[in-house]
């Protein structure tokens, strides 16, 4: 038996393609338990991640280091005090820490928080409050550990823990001189909170998205029916921690389905350092959102032996049909798009052994039930835009939030009368292939990252010079999209490009580098409703 048979029943069609699947996991799952120490008991020697530092150096885990370390972490941090519950802040980028750290979490019953290392201080303070964070793991790498020395002080949250050393902060190194025995919490359940990630939105600062247990389960099709990983084959996801996309292609499905995940920990991005190091390890399944895509078809792709990739799979924004086809002439590999949320996990795909259709996200996952309904909940026929809704009438599906923390309002307005309403519209053909239209929040994404206008405009508007602002997301051919700020100037202020530089670099000061306007547009006035709503429909038609 295959320990995700233990949790999961899948029914194939005649075809061999997924048609459903079950699940049957015990109260009591957790994933640190059930996954990881139970690879280390039953195949302690089996590789669960290839980890590459900037300087290409490497350090290779087994699922026994994997689950020894872990402990180790989880005495140190309950000996710090950290508990079931505890809301604890990860910004730890691709560092091997992470997977221990998170694990131990897990393992404890406090609920794991990861985030970006591009935050500054009033990003940090804003999750610390919102969510009640009373620790933070922290990388010494950058300028983060600054910004969260000043949001701590501003919050009083003292239980500060680096990887490395800083005055005033306790090393994660202390971590290896604990036990390697942590004994599992009765009182935990799978209906816990275990995981949350703040995510953006347009008409509020960022939501706080709840998963339980029960959500590394979710990601069973994401690794074994989308990803195609293999336990003798080495799965690479480019993907910061601080982001969704890591625990779906770094760590749950993959280890579920007992793949060794591979792990490069650049500092900054290099095409040809990425390719080198897919040549290098041989790398036999590869995800990557449709940016590093564009990056990579721009190297010169045959300098470089791919052939060790069987899968490729992208997912984040919409791919170009340049990008498929020419990342098929060199590898002869199909890249098979796929569609999903911090929310959920891959709700739209094309799984194996379905034939994609060019520009299509695929079709519905077998694990939940999709409907495309129109603004009065009623759902729109074949080649009509809805939203794209989650039934969960009959009980809220493996890998769908549990909640959006702490906000009933928000919760409310996403989860009512049976469906998650995702906010993200699409139309569907005759054969069941979903279209991805765009999102009904303007949310905008580039290079990978999510990005909220309210976000954006609210420290736009910080600047002197501003009187009223819109952002939208302005097409672009590397990152999809970049953010474009139209703003109207107050008195005493004149148009100019020492203007624009300058109200970028206070943005990128103001909050996370990636959310500053690459455009900047200066109006006399901003188009607006009878009701004084910004009309950014009518400002995207300029873009």
């Amino acid at each position: 038996m295959k320990l995700y048979e233990k949790f999961v029943t899948e029914e194939l069609n005649e075809d061999k393609t997924l048609k459903s699947l079950s699940f049957h996991a015990p109260s009591n799952f957790n994933f640190g338990y059930d996954v990881v120490d139970e690879w280390a008991k039953t195949n302690p020697d089996k590789k669960a991640m290839i980890w590459v530092a900037d300087d290409e150096s490497e350090r290779i885990f087994t699922f026994k280091d994997i689950s020894l370390m872990s402990n180790q972490v989880a005495n140190f941090l309950k000996a710090k005090g950290v508990k079931k519950g505890d809301r604890v802040l990860l910004i730890l980028r691709r560092h091997y820490e992470f997977w221990l750290a998170i694990v131990a979490l897990h393992k404890i019953g406090a609920i794991a928080i990861p985030a970006t290392d591009q935050l500054k201080k009033k990003d940090v303070v804003y999750r610390i409050e919102k969510a009640g964070i009373t620790c933070v793991l922290c990388t010494s790498d950058g300028t983060i550990s600054g910004e969260v020395e000043l949001a701590a002080k501003d919050t009083g949250v003292d239980n500060l823990i680096i990887i490395g050393k800083k005055d005033g902060w306790t090393s994660f190194e202390e971590a290896y001189s604990y036990p390697d025995k942590c004994d599992r919490d009765p009182s935990l359940t799978i209906d816990d909170i275990m995981l949350m990630y703040f995510t953006s939105g347009t008409t509020s600062y960022p939501k706080m998205v709840a998963h339980t247990f029960a959500y590394p389960l979710g990601h069973f099709i994401t690794a074994k029916w989308w990803h195609n990983v293999s336990e003798d084959g080495l799965h690479f996801t480019v993907a910061e921690t601080g982001w969704g996309k890591a625990v779906w292609g770094k760590l749950y499905g993959q280890w579920l389905c007992g793949a060794c995940v591979f792990t490069y920990d650049f500092s900054k991005f290099d095409q040809d350092k990425v390719l080198k190091m897919i040549e290098k390890y041989k790398v036999t399944t590869f995800c990557a959102p449709p940016t590093i895509y564009r990056f990579l078809i721009k190297a010169d792709l045959n300098h470089y032996d791919l052939s060790s990739i069987v899968y490729a799979t992208t997912a984040g924004e919409a791919v170009n049909p340049e990008v498929v086809n020419r990342f098929k002439e060199v590898t002869g590999l199909t890249l098979m798009e796929g569609f999903g949320q911090t929310e959920t996990t891959l709700t739209i795909a094309n799984l194996i052994g379905t034939t994609p259709k060019l520009g299509s996200m695929g079709k519905a996952s077998p694990q939940y039930k999709i409907s495309l309904l129109d603004s009065d909940s009623k759902p729109v026929p074949n080649g009509e835009v809805g939203e794209i809704c989650i039934d969960y009438s009959e009980g809220i599906p493996y890998g769908m939030l549990k909640e959006y923390y702490r906000d009933k309002e928000k919760t409310d307005e996403a989860m009512h009368d049976g469906f998650y309403h995702t906010g993200d519209m699409a139309w569907c053909d005759e054969d069941g292939y979903f279209f991805y239209v765009g999102r009904t929040d303007d949310l905008i994404k580039s290079s990978g990252y999510r990005i909220g206008p309210f976000e954006v405009e609210s420290a736009i508007m910080e600047h002197p010079s501003v009187l009223e602002c819109a952002v939208t997301g302005a097409p672009d051919p590397v990152r999809g999209q970049v953010v474009k700020a139209t703003i109207v100037l107050a008195k005493g202020y004149t148009p100019s490009e020492e203007l624009k530089k300058e109200i970028q670099t206070f943005v990128k000061k103001a909050t996370a580098p990636y959310k500053y306007p690459r455009i900047i547009d200066f109006v006399d006035e901003l188009p607006k409703t009878i009701s004084g709503k910004i009309k950014r429909t009518e400002i995207r038609k300029n873009n």
